[in-house]
């Protein structure tokens, strides 16, 4: 088979794997497979008996979650190339496509024309530890949420005098919180087991207004910062850019954050904006000239969570500390972004 312009798209769910073989802009083959690592050796298997060749073969899916990842891992490990995409790209390729049905096997051909299309860079995987660090962080929150929720449910059996009920509630939130204690000291000695980890970690948490927690989430979920081109690019990664909704003359929207990107990565850096407003000179200084403008104090937050993502970017960028007066010139003329 003529592999010069053939494309895999695969469509990526929980249990299962749609698999589509674009060659010259035509489906040649589809089939399901399991999402599991026996399915993913019958994939390679699969692109073995239809005499691709490696070198010319690219595969293509989407980011749902966590559930691409084995997969790709097995395809990256395979020698094959493999491109993890953001799915509001392919969903808006689609939509350029004026496609009306949606199914797994549709959405594998799309996603398939989407690789042909757009080339998108290649995937790589992030590294083991960290992976690890994400997974911790993430159990680490999780813990964090029930406690929330305990938290709450204490205060409605007091409401209601259930005191047997409380003490138990209480039992639980004391439990949770050596267990969350107990791991966040575990995350801290994986970020000393590890010099790039360590070493980033120090220059993050010489910000003020960012800590630990928020340390280890950012490098667990985004890994090495320094593959993003731009401070830019970065806080477009994590969906804390400007988006303007302005057109003609009748529609005359509010600017706001584009929101696009992880949500629980703007969540982490909703709290150390809040405390930067009152304990970073250069987010203090910012966030007064925009508050002297008029602008909004939710806005003002939301503008400062950029800014701090410019910031984060900087130090990582040029490997040295927070220092407020060498960033306060390096950033100055991006304050009106």
């Amino acid at each position: 088979m003529n592999t010069a312009n053939a494309i895999v798209g695969i469509d990526v769910s929980k249990k299962t794997l749609d698999v589509a073989l674009l060659v010259d802009g035509k489906v040649k083959r589809s089939k399901t497979l399991d999402n599991t690592a026996p399915g993913h050796r019958q994939l390679l298997d699969w692109l073995d008996k239809a005499k691709l060749a490696k070198d010319a073969l690219h595969v293509c899916m989407e980011a749902t979650g966590v559930y691409y990842e084995a997969v790709a891992l097995a395809l990256h490990e395979a020698g094959v190339r493999v491109s993890v995409v953001n799915p509001g790209c392919v969903k808006g390729f689609g939509q350029g496509e004026n496609l009306r049905n949606k199914n797994d096997g549709v959405d594998a051909a799309l996603i398939a024309r989407y690789g042909a299309a757009m080339s998108p860079a290649p995937w790589s995987p992030p590294p083991l530890e960290q992976r690890q660090l994400r997974a911790w962080s993430s159990r680490v929150q999780a813990l964090k949420d029930i406690r929330q929720q305990e938290q709450n449910r204490l205060e409605a059996h007091g409401v209601t005098g259930m005191k047997d009920v409380a003490n138990n509630v209480t039992e639980h939130i004391v439990w949770l919180d050596n267990e969350i204690k107990r791991l966040e000291g575990g995350i801290n000695d994986h970020i000393d087991r590890h010099p790039d980890l360590k070493r980033d970690a120090a220059l993050l948490t010489s910000i003020p207004g960012v800590a630990a927690a928020t340390t280890a989430k950012i490098l667990g979920q985004v890994g090495d910062i320094r593959r993003f081109d731009s401070a830019k690019t970065f806080a477009a990664y994590l969906g804390v850019t400007p988006k303007q909704r302005s057109s003609g003359t009748s529609l005359k929207g509010r600017t706001i954050i584009s929101r696009v990107g992880s949500t629980s990565l703007r969540a982490a850096l909703y709290m150390p904006s809040v405390v930067a407003l009152h304990h970073n000179p250069i987010v203090m200084r910012f966030a007064a000239r925009l508050l002297a403008n008029g602008m909004p104090k939710k806005a003002v937050v939301c503008a400062v969570m950029h800014k701090l993502a410019h910031i984060i970017y900087g130090v990582i960028h040029t490997g040295k500390p927070f220092d407020p007066n060498y960033l306060a010139k390096g950033l100055a003329i991006q304050d009106g972004i």
